[in-house]
């Protein structure tokens, strides 16, 4: 049987010239609204016009400190209107802004400082501590390191960040770069291992704005943005930089966690008096802000377009959210190594419990354990390919060999294809599981457990009983307050899917294991099952 593939190339998007750097198209793109705030943070906004100003003295300066094109700049900084100028500054200068997580710890950034070799390092005030245990430990030495606020160099090599960009005349011209050439990087996350520097070239970013942020989205320049996933990751890469610049609109950017309070604060315009008309997040955030006492009403907030990534969203979730705001919440799949989302519901065709359909400009392959594809109904590999995919994981041949595979991209994900082209999330490849011979998703026994009226949220995993047979165990967080027995939500979940699925086992637990993301880690839950790791606790939410 030939792969299952949707096609959908003929976008009549241009592609860039030969000439492209992304950094000159944002701002060439946005040259005739120097007045309009382009970001806004907790400490003041930075209109279009200062945004190119800042980019290009950032782009001079960074330059002058001898660092050539295609070096890597390491980016370690809170959520700012100093992180798109840093970020931007590097690509027009021809250099590669290395964005990485600020969640992580002194010997994570010791490995990505030698990884990257990075010359330089662009770092916010509270995160320097950390950044100077790092280059302690790390045998590779940085030239220089800038500091944003809160700013306090201590050492020759730092400098502040206002002082230097004060000190540059802007540069004149942006670096002749083209489209193929390397324009950034991100890390991922580390799941299985150290962390893969992921390579994306100039164009990549411009694809996924005119494919998705346009061409799904549909954003608008009198839009005002927020994101919860933070700049450093894909996803919030696109949704509070590249998306919003490419239209024209503006984005509110928060240095903090997304907690419900702070989440909840900016929704009803407790920065600068603007409230966001889209906002971007993830499952586990909606579930928390739902159960929140100060959930804001339908009339205190401005939103008309809710958007969601990161993990599949529990379809009762999405409902629940859709009769309180009056607003879908459109999910949707992506990945670090396409940059951003290629498999999505549409604001005007939301199917719950679903992702969706393929973005234009993106081929989707579902294909079993032979390589080759498999019907509606039966769960597949799932495999992408389209204009934005990474060029390679930096210094790994055998990843990037096995990832990237003739012009397609493998995502180490499940998935099912249903009869009207929509797909079904089946959960992660290694998460799979089988029970009396037949895959069971640990996502569909999750979604189902989560509409019962006491759970937060559950995670599942596959244990061996007396006899050796795999069978399901659920990690479950009740709601503030909510109690439940084990064999309530066994028959709960009896009573929605077929018998062999429901979890054998239940366990009530405060927090789930999660990833910077809010991902579950459901790797930490077996291991914990093996002996060998932590407890479900040890996550980071």
């Amino acid at each position: 049987m030939s792969p299952i593939t949707d096609s959908a190339f003929d976008t009549g998007v241009p592609a860039p010239g030969p000439i492209f750097n992304y950094a000159q198209h944002l701002l060439t793109a946005n040259a005739g609204r120097p007045g309009r705030t382009a970001f806004i943070d907790e400490a003041g906004r930075l209109t279009y016009g200062s945004l190119e100003e800042r980019v290009r003295r950032m782009a001079a300066g960074l330059r002058g400190l001898g660092i050539r094109r295609e070096e890597r700049v390491l980016l370690l900084m809170l959520d700012s209107c100093d992180w798109p100028v840093s970020f931007l500054g590097a690509m027009y200068a021809g250099l590669v802004p290395v964005a990485v997580n600020t969640l992580l710890t002194a010997d994570d950034y010791a490995y990505m400082l030698e990884h990257s070799r990075a010359q330089a390092v662009l770092v916010s005030g509270a995160l320097l501590p950390t950044l100077t245990m790092a280059m302690i430990k790390s045998d590779h030495e940085v030239g220089k390191v800038i500091v944003s606020r809160p700013a306090a160099p201590r050492h020759p090599s730092e400098v502040e960040f206002e002082a230097f960009l004060a000190a540059q005349t802007p540069a004149a011209k942006p670096a002749a770069t083209s489209g193929d050439d390397p324009g950034f990087w991100l890390y991922s996350s580390g799941s299985t291992g150290r962390p893969k520097g992921t390579v994306h070239s100039h164009a990549n970013p411009y694809w996924t704005s005119e494919l998705y942020g346009k061409g799904v989205l549909g954003l608008r320049e009198d839009d005002v943005c927020f994101s919860a996933a933070k700049l450093f990751f894909a996803y919030g890469l696109g949704n509070a930089l590249t998306f919003p610049m490419a239209v024209g609109a503006t984005t509110i950017l928060m240095g903090e966690r997304p907690t419900p309070e702070a989440t909840f604060k900016r929704w009803t315009g407790g920065i600068g008096g603007l409230k966001p008309t889209v906002f971007y997040g993830a499952p586990t955030g909606f579930a928390g802000m739902l159960a929140h006492p100060g959930l804001p009403a339908r009339a205190d907030v401005a939103l008309r377009l809710v958007s969601s990534a990161g993990e599949a969203l529990p379809g009762e979730l999405g409902e629940r959210f859709q009769r309180h705001f009056g607003v879908d919440i459109v999910d949707g799949i992506g990945s670090t190594e396409m940059l951003h989302i290629f498999l999505s519901n549409r604001p005007e065709k939301v199917r719950y419990g679903t992702t969706g359909w393929p973005v234009p400009g993106y081929q989707i392959e579902l294909r079993g354990e032979d390589g080759l594809g498999v019907p509606d109904g039966e769960p597949g590999d799932l495999y992408i390919q389209g204009p934005s995919a990474a060029m390679m994981y930096w210094g790994n041949r055998e990843k990037t060999r096995d990832t990237f595979q003739g012009g397609w991209t493998k995502s180490g994900d499940k998935y099912l294809r249903n009869s009207d082209g929509s797909y079904t999330y089946g959960g992660r490849s290694d998460d799979m599981l089988k029970v009396s011979g037949i895959y069971v998703s640990p996502f569909e026994v999750e979604a189902t457990l989560v509409q019962h009226p006491a759970v937060l949220e559950a995670a599942v995993i596959g244990v061996n009983d007396a006899d050796g047979l795999t069978k399901t165990k659920a990690f479950v967080v009740r709601k503030s307050g909510a109690e439940v027995s084990d064999e309530e939500l066994k028959n709960f979940v009896k009573d929605k899917l077929a018998p062999y699925k429901y979890p054998r086992q239940i366990e009530f637990v405060e927090e789930l294991p999660k990833t910077a993301t809010g991902k579950i880690q459901r790797f930490k839950l077996r291991e914990r099952e093996a002996g060998v790791g932590g407890g479900a606790g040890d996550g980071q939410a």
